[in-house]
C-alpha cells in the first residue's frame, strides 16, 4: 500500500516520487541545511543515489516513508495547504520509514522519524507540525509499537522538534564515523515515541 498523502494545519505532505528529485537536490545544495548530518552540499549524483535507496525502503509496502512537504503564502500563520503541489511553495522532506541501518533496532513495528526543511522555512513550527502528523499516521493508521528519532547532541534545533512533539530522551551514544564532524565527539542522541506514550499525547 502507497503512503497517503498527509494535510496539516498549514502543509500538504505529498508521498516522495521520482518528480521531486529536483526539489531533494536543492534541499541538499544548502550546506546549513546539512550541517549536522554531512557538513556540506551534495552532489547531485549523491542525491540521486539517496532518493533511490528512500524510493526502495517506501516500496516495502508497509504504508510508511518519504513525504515532500508543500505550504502557501510562506507558511504564515493561518495560512492553509496548498491544493496541490504544484499550487505550493516546497518545504521540505519529512520522513517516516522503517529504521534502518546501523545503530537501529531490526524491528519491523519501530520506525524512525525525520526532517528536513528548507532553510527560509526554519523556526516556523513546521517540522513539529509535519511530525505531529506522521506519528499519529505511525500508531493510529500504520499500527507500530515505536517511533525514534536521532540526531547530533549538538544539534538543538532538531532536539528541540523532539521535545516539543512529546519525545522522550532515551540514550547518548557515539556511532562510528567515516568523516567526523565539528562536535561528534559529543555523541549522537535518541528520543522516542511509544504507542503507550502517543496514547497519552493525543488525549492531550
Amino acid at each position: 500500500m502507497p503512503q497517503p498523502t498527509v494535510r496539516t494545519a498549514r502543509l500538504l505532505l505529498v508521498p516522495l516520487a521520482d518528480r521531486h528529485l529536483d526539489l531533494e537536490v536543492h534541499l541538499d545544495s544548502d550546506p546549513e541545511v546539512l550541517r549536522h548530518l554531512y557538513g556540506r552540499a551534495r552532489s547531485r549524483e549523491e542525491v540521486t543515489a539517496s532518493h533511490a535507496e528512500r524510493m526502495g525502503l517506501a516500496a516495502r509496502g508497509d504504508d510508511l516513508g518519504f513525504w515532500m512537504a508543500f505550504g502557501s503564502d510562506d507558511c504564515a500563520p493561518g495560512s492553509t495547504p496548498p491544493a496541490g503541489e504544484d499550487d505550493g511553495d516546497f518545504v521540505g522532506l519529512m520522513m517516516l520509514p522503517p529504521a534502518h541501518g546501523p545503530d537501529r533496532p531490526a524491528d519491523p513495528t519501530v520506525s524512525e522519524l525525520g526532517y528536513r526543511l528548507v532553510r527560509r522555512h526554519w523556526r516556523k513550527g513546521l517540522a513539529s507540525e509535519a511530525s505531529r502528523a506522521l506519528l499519529r499516521h505511525a500508531f493510529d493508521t500504520v499500527g507500530q509499537r515505536r517511533v525514534i528519532a536521532q540526531t547530533m547532541a549538538v544539534n538543538t534545533g532538531s532536539r528541540r522538534v523532539m521535545e516539543t512533539i512529546g519525545m522522550r530522551y532515551v540514550r547518548t551514544f557515539i556511532p562510528s564515523w567515516d568523516d567526523p564532524l565539528p562536535g561528534t565527539e559529543l555523541g549522537e542522541v535518541e528520543y522516542e515515541m511509544t504507542r503507550d506514550m502517543w496514547t497519552v499525547v493525543r488525549r492531550s
